[in-house]
């Protein structure tokens, strides 16, 4: 009995690492909030200001809704061409970094730019390509490329890498060149996944291409700059119920997209 019991609170034994390891960042938690000066009265205040904000915003004015168009229609644009851009740069990429088909000397670089590409926001891409080719819609467009070919090139490659090379091996052993044996016993086993990815892509662009506006890289992002800057709160409102319903839209047809080729 005393063996049995000396087991249970062995098996229920307090772990005293992860309880001084929350207590460290319970205690790191409350030095940075004091160095950030967040304070419960300036929380206060700021409800006091969102009430006051919201209340502006209050009802949202459509009466340029021609304007409203155009931005929404240039992001969908932007969008679109980035997402394709990217997922077209994405397949040799995924395919040179999935270190079950490429050798090493092909995979390490290739993975290295991969890692390039996703290492920086792509607001502060869209930021570089504005002041390295003006503001408009390709700058939108090329920072969002980039952003694509970091997040699908990577997943692609991963997907490569988890699947059965008994197929491979035996499209090989039929004398079969590179080509064949990518589309007959690789590309069955990863085009659900991928076009997932796709999906997914598109949908994420769908949203980042309303903020790269607000750096100047086109969309409606720079009209809801300008109504920001013009204190136009109603117009503001308008802008981001119809960025709202753009972003339910595009859910629901990738959804069905998605149900269909199940």
């Amino acid at each position: 009995m005393s063996g049995a019991s000396q087991a249970a609170r062995q098996a229920f034994a307090p772990n005293w690492g992860a309880r001084l390891g929350l207590l460290a960042l319970a205690l790191y938690s409350l030095y940075a909030m004091a160095q950030l000066d967040i304070t419960w009265d300036r929380l206060l205040i700021g409800f006091g200001e969102a009430g006051r904000f919201l209340a502006r915003m209050w009802p949202p004015n459509f009466e340029r809704w021609e304007l409203l168009i155009e931005g929404l229609l240039e992001s969908i644009q932007i969008a679109v061409l980035a997402s394709a851009l990217g997922i077209l740069l994405s397949l040799p990429l995924g395919l040179m970094a999935a270190r079950n088909l490429a050798p090493t000397l092909l995979t390490a670089p290739t993975r290295a730019f991969i890692a390039l590409c996703r290492s920086l926001h792509y607001v502060i891409v869209a930021i570089l390509f504005v002041k390295a080719i003006g503001f408009g819609a390709l700058a939108g467009v090329a920072a969002l490329t980039i952003a694509s070919m970091g997040f699908i090139a990577k997943l692609f490659a991963e997907a490569i890498e988890e699947i059965s090379m008994k197929q491979v091996e035996a499209i090989r052993a039929t004398g079969a060149g590179f080509g064949a044996v990518l589309l007959y016993g690789v590309l069955p086993q990863v085009a659900s996944r991928f076009t997932g990815f796709c999906l997914y892509q598109l949908d994420s662009n769908l949203r980042n291409s309303t903020l790269v506006g607000i750096v100047g890289a086109g969309g409606i992002g720079g009209t809801l700059f300008a109504a920001f800057k013009r204190f136009d709160y109603d117009f503001v409102a308008a802008i981001l119920l119809s960025i709202i319903a753009l972003i339910f839209l595009a859910e629901v047809i990738s959804a069905r997209i998605r149900a269909a080729m199940q």
